[in-house]
């Protein structure tokens, strides 16, 4: 790719997949990490709870009776199996919490191996993401996997992503823009790609109320399932130019400031010329391909967002559903994110905040220890004066 070329795309801006980005450091991203079974993303994906819950229900088929009668395992939804943990079945709700135990013990096993890494040394919180969050059966599987990492010694925090992981991935976009575009305009467009959907909005960035972007949200989004349609490739660059355009015509009409800035989530390893180096398989078409570069295709379609030439950047789906958590993990150095899903994403940060100021916060928080600590031993005095 051309050096001309990486400009056009991203002028004035961080490069694609860049490790450095105007809130953190990405110290690693979208590590595969093997063990005799094979990647460890595989022994913590969505299909891997399914594969689990399945194994229940067939030690029951050979027993007795499957709660779930014949019912495919893949065709059972979040919200179904959510329902049979509040339902009077307690068979089922068994079953169900069953495969969330064996679930959480696989998860903490793959999360130990990551922090075992040399690029997620010291990790002090990890967000999950992914689809498999957004229902109760994955909020009680992340929190049994908080206790077992924890009884086994290991301190850290494992939390469930706060936005919901369909705007969690938009909502990270605005992390990978300069802090330039906040002052002049209220809103960017988002790109999220994956395996089986593609999904655009609009994010308001709140800048004026929330400068950390804490109050960042979706005022309006677009849902593309293109595993339906299986596109070729070019299709599905020309139906996602069709989205974003319908987007900013509908964001101008609402009198939207809009940036002239897209953010792309997307899977793989982003290269710096905007190229995706591995990881994109289940995208539709050869996306890895040297002759397919899709902030340039887009960039064609897309010349100018208002008066002002277009600027797009990508980066991983996992980084950026992890950059939606940058105003809330403020009080950590260095934090990570996985998101279970088709497989499992991953990414470690580390903060980049102002060391002089976080060095007064410190001092200020000791003075205020002093002064509880002051104030406690007052009182003690005071109660065995009293005594």
């Amino acid at each position: 790719m051309a050096e001309d070329s990486l400009t056009t795309t991203n002028a004035g801006i961080a490069a694609h997949g860049a490790t450095r980005l105007p809130s953190v450091e990405i110290d690693s991203y979208n590590i595969e990490i093997k063990d005799e079974d094979g990647f460890l993303g595989d022994r913590a994906s969505k299909g891997a709870f399914q594969r689990l819950l399945d194994d229940w229900r067939k030690a029951l088929r050979e027993t007795g009776d499957d709660p779930f009668g014949r019912r495919d395992t893949k065709n059972i939804a979040k919200s179904a199996l959510d329902e049979v943990l509040t339902s009077d079945d307690v068979a089922a709700a068994a079953v169900v919490h069953s495969a969330i135990e064996d679930f959480a013990q696989e998860l903490a096993y793959v999360t130990k191996r990551f922090l075992r890494t040399k690029a997620w040394a010291e990790t002090e919180c990890i967000v999950v993401g992914g689809g498999f969050r957004q229902s109760r059966v994955g909020e009680l599987a992340i929190a049994r996997t908080d206790i077992l990492l924890k009884a086994d010694g290991h301190a850290v925090d494992l939390v469930p992503i706060r936005f919901h992981p369909d705007e969690a991935g938009l909502i990270g976009c605005l992390h990978l823009a300069p802090s330039w575009i906040f002052e002049a305009h209220d809103s960017i467009l988002a790109v999220d790609i994956g395996g089986s959907n593609i999904r655009c909005g609009v994010v308001e960035t709140a800048w004026k109320k929330a400068p950390d972007l804490s109050k960042a949200s979706v005022w309006k989004s677009d849902l593309w399932r293109h595993a339906d349609d299986e596109p070729t490739r070019e299709g599905a660059v020309k139906r996602l130019t069709r989205m974003l355009k319908d987007l900013i015509s509908e964001a101008e009409d609402e009198g939207f400031k809009l940036a002239p800035f897209i953010g792309i989530s997307c899977p793989g390893v982003i290269n710096a010329d905007g190229s995706i180096e591995k990881g994109a398989q289940n995208l539709p078409g050869n996306w890895e391909s040297s002759k397919f570069h899709l902030p340039r295709s887009l960039l064609e379609g897309i010349p100018t967002i208002g008066s002002h030439d277009t600027a797009i950047l990508m980066h991983n789906d996992g980084v950026a559903q992890g950059l939606s958590e940058v105003p809330f993990m403020q009080e950590f150095e260095r934090w990570g994110v996985l998101t279970i899903g088709t497989g499992l994403g991953n990414a470690r940060f580390t903060n980049r905040r102002d060391k002089d100021k976080a060095k007064k916060e410190r001092e200020k928080d000791k003075e205020k220890d002093k002064e509880k600590d002051k104030e406690k031993g007052k009182k003690d005095k005071d109660s065995k004066e009293k005594a």
